[in-house]
């Protein structure tokens, strides 16, 4: 009962255009979640809604045998100022599919679709299929992929569709903020009196500017550290007794980010506190066969600096798809028609490549 390729990729386009014409940013994907529970419906397929999350698993899904994650979003930022077009206009020009979300991340959401599709009704399939379409993931929200999860069945591992021109990201950064404190003593500044906060920071700044991890990621190389923000002081004849300092930090599979903070803490004198240790580095091996897979078709590896779904999913994961991550969030936004068909065919041959 598998559908003819290129009813597959026919679909995929127009469920592409459908996505497009309707506002879908982070908290507010309802419309979008409708749409994609028709399509599941009309196609034949069940599906569960968790939120604005949509999951579905194929139809003869055997608990012994292991189970892939398809996992992409149909949430979408908001339009910069720079559009031209209307954000919500699905309109194909020469080979590009412009709109809002086309290329970050559609095409590949309408790409895993399809292959899911393709292998639905599929009785002698060595491994199950879940697929979540995924709300909230450009702000990484709560009710967002980590919310569906736990409403899926347990999976191996996971292959989380973003724009990556079909190479395969097998590493990808984490991320944690912290709020920094430097504590001193208010005095008047024109008497030796006091301890200033600003001082005591410089030292603890001074560290997160020059200190280096001991391991390094091969794909992402080392944890990076930067300090963006810092704010002390009331006026100017005033020693500060507090001086405050915010630090981006990007992680790497080489260490968790509660690793990674606990070395901080040693190394400082300011206290730190993380806004959030949820978006973890990810990390999968070369030689796992998804992977290999991959590779034997001509792809390329690669550690990837932006975050995706894979930081908030507990098991290994690519991240692989069409379209092109400089794109996103751009002005007047579109995929090449022809990428999404070679996204369907991808995605279908990379699954193969299991058998």
């Amino acid at each position: 009962m598998e559908v003819n390729e290129s009813i597959l990729i026919q679909e995929a386009q127009q469920l592409l255009m459908d996505l497009i014409q309707l506002p879908s940013f982070s908290k507010n994907e309802d419309l979008t979640a409708d749409i994609l529970e028709r399509f599941f419906a009309n196609s034949g397929m069940s599906t569960r809604r968790v939120g604005n999350n949509i999951l579905a698993t194929n139809r003869f899904f055997q608990d012994h045998l292991p189970t892939i994650l398809l996992n992409s979003h149909h949430d979408t930022v908001k339009p910069n100022s720079g559009y031209t077009r209307d954000p919500f206009q699905a309109e194909i020009q020469d080979d590009k599919l412009y709109g809002l979300g086309s290329n970050d991340a559609g095409g590949c959401l309408v790409g895993l679709i399809a292959a899911f599709r393709h292998f639905y009704h599929r009785e002698d399939l060595p491994f199950n299929l879940c697929l979540i379409a995924s709300a909230e993931e450009e702000i990484s929200g709560k009710n967002g992929v980590e919310l569906a999860y736990r409403h899926a069945p347990s999976c191996d591992f996971a292959i989380v569709g973003e724009p990556t021109l079909l190479d395969m990201a097998v590493a990808e950064k984490g991320l944690m903020v912290l709020d920094c404190e430097a504590q001193g003593r208010s005095g008047h500044a024109a008497r030796e009196e006091g301890v200033n906060a600003i001082y005591q920071a410089l030292e603890d700044i001074r560290w997160f500017k020059d200190y280096q991890f001991e391991k390094q990621s091969p794909f992402l190389g080392p944890v990076k550290m930067s300090v963006t923000m810092i704010e002390a002081g009331s006026q100017h004849n005033v020693v500060p007794a507090a001086c405050t300092f915010v630090v981006d930090v990007r992680t790497t599979d080489q260490y968790t980010n509660l690793e990674v903070l606990e070395i901080i803490k040693k190394h400082v004198k300011s206290k730190v506190e993380p806004r959030s240790t949820r978006l973890n580095p990810s990390s999968i091996s070369i030689d796992h066969p998804i992977v290999q897979s991959g590779i034997q078709l001509g792809k390329d590896v690669y550690g990837s600096p932006t975050m995706s779904d894979q930081a908030l999913l507990p098991i290994p994961s690519i991240k692989v798809g069409p379209g092109d991550s400089a794109r996103s969030h751009s002005a007047d936004e579109f995929i090449y028609v022809h990428e999404v068909a070679a996204g369907v065919r991808f995605y279908i041959a990379l699954l193969e490549g299991l058998n």
